[in-house]
């Protein structure tokens, strides 16, 4: 009897201290950062968001930046991103057909515009409008742009200078850059005398003033959609998606210029 009572004491203990090893684990594994890709344009907002979020009793956020082309391979060739969000409609259609994010946890966050840039003391001006002398601005000299092939910003400018009938005037003068900042930091540094950059990112620079603002029709309306990756098990993403569509988030979304798209929760 008291060698079973033994038995039983031990099998007890042993199963205490399996459960005790597990509980760090579980804690651990629920408190792992959100990896978040996105968009470079996005920088300054999202990382204060992230911060205000991990104050609120969030988790740490790993942000991953760069041109919304870029973050959409590396999610569709595995890299462990548990949120995308993408400066453009395209890059989230990719990564959905290609049965890379959540469907249902897709939102249609944000909205931006499109500006041309100088560095701050260039005596250039000019008002926007169809035929306007961009080429006649640029001399010998040459425009800054994201890559018009696949980075968003570099896409809507082109669409807005085709709209425009500039385009073929200036397309053998584009300095392209991999990605929208890239391109502001080509004229922050005087290294162009004009770039075609997001509104919120002219905003953030006091090296470069803005000339004037592309027409909204002259190019694809500016969205910014947010989706959880299929890959992620992280249980705190869809907490940091909600947040990103509420008050606190939608306040500093706001004061950096962006247009709020999604309801706030």
């Amino acid at each position: 009897m008291v060698r079973v009572l033994k038995t039983a004491v031990v099998a007890v203990t042993a199963l205490i201290a399996v459960a005790a090893a597990s509980l760090p684990l579980t804690a651990a594994r629920a408190e792992e950062p959100v990896t978040v890709f996105a968009a470079a344009s996005l920088k300054e907002s999202i990382e204060q968001i992230a911060a205000a979020w991990k104050q609120a009793g969030g988790t740490d956020v790993r942000l991953s930046l760069a041109g919304s082309s870029a973050l959409a391979r590396q999610i569709e060739q595995g890299a462990p991103a548990d949120l995308f969000i993408s400066a453009d409609l395209k890059w989230m259609d990719h990564l959905e057909k290609a049965g890379q994010i959540k469907a249902d946890t897709r939102t249609n966050l944000l909205g931006n515009r499109i500006v041309l840039v100088a560095p701050k003391d260039s005596a250039v001006t000019t008002t926007i409008a169809p035929g306007f002398p961009l080429a006649t601005l640029l001399g010998s000299e040459r425009l800054a742009m994201a890559n018009v092939d696949a980075v968003p910003a570099g896409s809507y400018g082109k669409a807005a200078l085709e709209s425009l009938g500039v385009w073929e005037s200036v397309k053998d003068k584009v300095a392209q850059a991999e990605n929208v900042r890239a391109a502001l930091l080509l004229v922050s540094r005087g290294e162009v005398p004009l770039g075609i950059v997001y509104e919120t990112d002219a905003w953030v620079d006091p090296s470069v003033k803005i000339l004037d603002r592309f027409p909204e029709e002259s190019h694809p309306t500016i969205v910014y959609p947010a989706a959880l990756t299929t890959e992620s098990e992280n249980p705190r993403a869809a907490d940091f998606l909600a947040y990103l569509q509420g008050a606190d988030a939608h306040a500093i979304f706001t004061a950096a210029g962006f247009t709020v798209l999604a309801k706030t929760n």
